[in-house]
């Protein structure tokens, strides 16, 4: 009778754990120097970290690892690419790209569960590396992108075209990284079939 009181426990652990892990993924990343353009955002590895999250925790876990990650942002741990941390990094012209952080990695969570559909049968890591490439084009790049311009609107006070034209420089880069995901999930999907993919 304690069986499944037990595996429920088990499940809530692993998921915990898988939660811990892509926010500390996350903090591995920052390690990486970020590229500081005059446009005030600066170029940074740590958004794929939000394409993986999505694509491999699904959505409901990518969004509270990267709460758990911006969580600890905002307490001051240097976690951002350039050892910066602290509320401050809420309020810059690139702050709209933060706060999607956590938006675009549960976007990109559900995009993928949508994609590869709830059929029991393993999915083919051919089919999860395209599957992870479209969540990642919607929700690691359009949502986030779209995080970004309000966020430029709102904090640089800029007009909705400008902002446009300021956040087309970073399209090329995100693309590149939805490429890299997209990778790293056939890689991941083709070593361990049950990994489950976009949360199934």
């Amino acid at each position: 009778m304690t069986t499944q009181p037990n595996a429920m426990a088990r499940s809530q652990a692993q998921s915990f754990t898988m939660v811990a892990l892509f926010a500390a993924l996350m903090a591995v990343l920052g390690l990486i120097p970020k590229i500081d353009l005059p446009l005030g955002v600066p170029l940074t590895v740590q958004s794929v970290g939000v394409m993986l999250a999505g694509c491999l925790l699904g959505g409901k876990r990518a969004l509270q690892a990267l709460l758990l990650f911006l969580l600890a942002v905002a307490v001051g741990l240097p976690l951002l690419s350039g050892g910066r941390g602290g509320l401050a990094q809420f309020m810059l012209p690139s702050s709209g790209y933060l706060w999607g952080y956590a938006v675009a990695a549960g976007a990109t969570g559900w995009f993928m569960a949508l994609l590869l559909g709830r059929k029991p049968q393993a999915v083919s890591p051919r089919r999860a590396g395209w599957c992870a490439l479209l969540a990642s084009v919607l929700g690691g790049v359009l949502v986030l992108h779209t995080c970004g311009i309000l966020g430029l609107m709102w904090i640089a006070k800029m007009q909705p075209l400008q902002a446009l034209m300021v956040d087309m420089a970073f399209i090329p880069g995100d693309l590149l990284k939805s490429l890299l995901c997209a990778a790293v999930v056939h890689h991941v999907a083709k070593a361990l079939p049950d990994w489950p993919l976009g949360g199934r």
